[in-house]
């Protein structure tokens, strides 16, 4: 009003109306709006423009985004992959070294700027990251540099057939699995609250990179498990195919260069779990941005978590012994001859039978003890929980689809192996163990604790005035001068208190007061619903180890070459080697994945319990 006014006086001036308004920024294409409306209007497109762009638009930008990246690097995969590829070896690699590069460059931004930000500390997911995981991925990535240097040590023996694109993918995924471990050691709980949309296509390249490292790796180790199988097979007469090389048509210049390339196929499963792994924390990062986190409470760490545990690990380790004399079994017999070659395969489904019924049914045993503990579940939102559930269950299919086609098989092949009803039997436990471990599985990191599992309570509330708990007001509306003081003493005599009998009681109160406390009463027997807890418990322990121990015993066989299903002549039969072995190709990784998966969700399940 005041700047209309003194436009208004200003009209006779020398000055003109328009340069006086235009002074006070009151005109605007001929027409007059006032200062309060003109920066509302530039207030709200710059909000509209910068803070308030949609989450779930940024999500899905991103989530395109990293997807066309992992289907770019699958197609030059299946182009190099073929006999006579166009697109070699080298090309592959070098498109994978320049994501790494990317991400790289990405990690060294937000550390950077997360270096500056000390006096603004972001939040922090506690759940986001175990200590105990970020130990089991620093181990696999010790591996994943040895697996590094095996392969620049080959280059070294045989550079003078090979392309530099050999010798520097090494180099680079050294320095990435470096910086990598570092990254997710110390900032992988962070949630971030800024640059939002950039650090949502920064993370999520990150993780489709490892995704497409995870991709490469796997069909690096199926070529070359399947070539060795089509010579396995037409040595023994199942098949009459030439086997083909993807090998380089160059002999090596050392001895140690065949020793570096023979060794790089037994890293190969570190390696693949290493980037799976590492995918599926980065995920849950970019799940957590622009996130509010609020916990009512933390779980304290038992001290004991590892007593009472016996009769579990001492099962497990039994398992884990048999699975080493079967594997070490398997792979002599499997190459001997014909009648060995069955009788290896049959040994190994004796094995699984035993093992896959001995997890039934301590699954199930876990199981009925939760239906007698009726807690409620926890419904909090949690992406990494929410994240290990999905990866559970989908998993779960390769596996799932292996045993049905097994069971198809041999239902409708002609001929009858000595491994052929142990075959069926084998596929069904398969599946009724899935169903049974994912339920034990899910239904214990959804449980809520118990009250007497540690679990910090929350503080109490502030009393109100007409709560019926609470304790009566010292001076019940009243004042009384008497109970001023009285943490300082009695009242003094003046007050004609002694004539009521109360200078006694003061007296009295201030013996009681000076002489020594009295010892505390020992401590009770526990109740019957602790007893019954605490057995509950270690119960639970047992199982979980067990269950554990198993799984890793199912995980080392298919990782180290004991693969019946690639041997196994009824499928083969039924299906063709063709298409069995591209179900093959696509089951078995998420086979592995899943057992090294159900292991860290069975060790957090033995440490929630």
């Amino acid at each position: 009003m005041r700047s209309q006014l003194s436009c208004s006086k200003a009209s006779g001036d020398r000055h003109s109306f328009r340069d006086i308004c235009r002074k006070h920024r009151l005109y605007d294409r001929g027409g007059l709006i006032s200062t309060g409306e003109t920066r509302k209007k530039r207030k709200m497109m710059k909000v509209s423009l910068t803070k308030d762009y949609p989450k779930k638009n940024a999500e899905m930008l991103s989530g395109q985004y990293g997807t066309n990246l992992l289907l770019v690097g699958v197609a030059l995969m299946l182009a190099a992959a073929h006999d006579d590829a166009l697109v070699r070896e080298e090309h592959l690699l070098s498109f994978i070294t320049a994501l790494m590069l990317l991400q790289l460059f990405w990690m060294l931004w937000y550390v950077v700027r997360r270096g500056r930000m000390r006096h603004a500390r972001p939040q922090r997911d506690k759940d986001a990251g175990t200590s105990w995981i970020r130990g089991g991925l620093t181990l696999l990535a010790l591996l994943s540099l040895i697996m590094d240097a095996f392969r620049i040590g080959f280059y070294v023996g045989d550079e003078s057939c090979l392309s530099i694109a050999l010798a520097v993918y090494p180099v680079i995924h050294a320095v990435h699995t470096i910086s990598q471990v570092h990254f997710l050691w110390f900032y992988i709980k962070d949630v971030i609250k800024t640059f939002e949309t950039f650090e949502r296509f920064g993370v999520i390249h990150a993780v489709f990179t490892n995704l497409l490292l995870w991709c490469n790796g796997i069909m690096t180790e199926a070529h070359h498990f399947m070539n060795n199988q089509r010579r396995r097979l037409t040595e023994l007469g199942y098949l009459n195919v030439t086997t083909s090389s993807h090998e380089p048509h160059c002999n090596c210049t050392s001895s140690i260069c065949t020793i570096f390339l023979n060794s790089l196929y037994y890293l190969y499963p570190f390696n693949i779990e290493y980037h799976i792994l590492v995918s599926a924390m980065l995920f849950v990062m970019w799940k957590n941005i622009g996130r509010t986190i609020n916990y009512h409470g933390s779980r304290k760490a038992a001290s004991n978590w590892l007593t009472s545990a016996i009769v579990g690990p001492i099962l497990g380790l039994i398992a884990v012994a048999a699975t080493i004399a079967v594997l070490v079994v398997y792979i002599i017999l499997v190459e001997d001859s014909r009648d060995t070659h069955e009788s290896a395969i049959y040994i190994f489904y004796c094995y699984g039978i035993v093992m896959l019924a001995f997890m039934c049914v301590a699954g199930g045993a876990g199981l009925l003890l939760y239906r007698v503990d009726r807690r409620p579940f926890d419904s909090t939102k949690h992406p990494s929980r929410r994240l290990d559930t999905e990866l559970l269950f989908s998993s779960s299919v390769g596996a799932w689809l292996m045993s049905w086609c097994s069971v198809v098989a041999v239902a409708a092949a002609h001929s009858s192996p000595s491994y052929r009803w142990t075959n069926i039997l084998y596929s069904l436990l398969l599946v009724l163990e899935k169903y049974v471990q994912n339920i034990f599985i899910i239904e214990s990191l959804y449980r809520e604790p118990d009250p007497a599992d540690g679990v910090e309570a929350p503080p109490p509330a502030t009393p109100e005035v007409f709560s019926v708990a609470i304790d009566a007001p010292p001076y019940s509306g009243i004042v009384n001068r008497a109970y001023e003081n009285q943490e300082s003493g009695c009242p003094s005599p003046e007050g004609g208190q002694e004539e009521n009998g109360q200078g006694f009681s003061c007296a009295k109160r201030q013996a009681e007061a000076s002489q020594p406390p009295a010892q505390a009463p020992p401590p009770a027997k526990a109740s019957p619903h602790a007893r019954s807890l605490k057995w509950r418990r270690q119960v639970l322990k047992n199982i979980s180890i067990f269950l554990l121990l198993c799984n890793m015993s199912l995980w080392i066989l298919p990782a180290f070459g004991c693969r019946p299903q690639y041997d196994n002549e009824l499928e083969q039969e039924t299906f063709g080697f063709t298409t069995w072995n591209t179900v093959l190709n696509f089951a078995m990784p998420l086979n592995l994945f899943y057992r090294m998966h159900s292991s860290a969700l069975l060790f957090e399940v033995f440490r929630r319990v």
